[in-house]
């Protein structure tokens, strides 16, 4: 998503005091202040390098939205991973990809977005033969690569549930979208 579709202002006074009304949650307030290095106590406490964050809920319910806005108010470009370009059948290359992703996302200041994370940070299965070794072993490359990465991590998942729980262990906060949003037509 382009910054410049997001960048118009209000012109009303009266939509600029309603949104100013608005409350925004504490956990949107902090990674807010992350994003922006002014870290609360509550986030330097957890003593974590990378500054990764879950959000999840039902489809339509904002989750892309925040993340748009957020890199918005931080002035930093959201870049949205595309997964089918990322993810590769060849042994390796998946790995090769995540590097290249996540070392253009430092130089560029990036912050990354994984829509539908559960699809590649999903649970690890039982070993039983060297497909499921091989994807149980990109799954811990992804937990280094995201411990390593100095920059905004932003997950998006439908469901919670269907995540590894050592990607969950690792998120600095976990922001819960609980309702769809109902669509605005004109």
């Amino acid at each position: 998503m382009k910054r410049s579709a997001l960048s118009t202002r209000p012109n009303s006074a009266k939509l600029k005091k309603a949104i100013q009304k608005l409350t925004v949650p504490k956990p949107l307030q902090e990674i807010h202040a992350l994003l922006n290095n002014q870290e609360s106590s509550r986030s330097s406490k957890k003593n974590k390098t990378g500054k990764s964050v879950l959000f999840h809920g039902p489809k339509k319910s904002g989750k892309t939205t925040m993340a748009a806005l957020l890199a918005l108010q931080a002035g930093k470009e959201l870049y949205k991973v595309d997964l089918s370009k990322l993810v590769s059948k060849y042994i390796g290359e998946t790995e090769k990809n995540l590097s290249v992703l996540f070392q253009l996302a430092e130089d560029k200041g990036w912050i990354l977005f994984f829509d539908e994370a559960d699809a590649l940070f999903g649970k690890r299965s039982e070993v039983k033969d060297s497909h499921d070794r091989y994807a149980n072993f990109e799954v811990s490359y992804l937990n280094q690569k995201m411990e390593q990465h100095k920059g905004m991590i932003i997950l998006a998942s439908n469901l919670k549930s269907n995540l590894d729980p050592a990607f969950i262990r690792r998120m600095r906060f976990i922001v819960k979208f609980p309702f769809a949003l109902k669509q605005v037509r004109g």
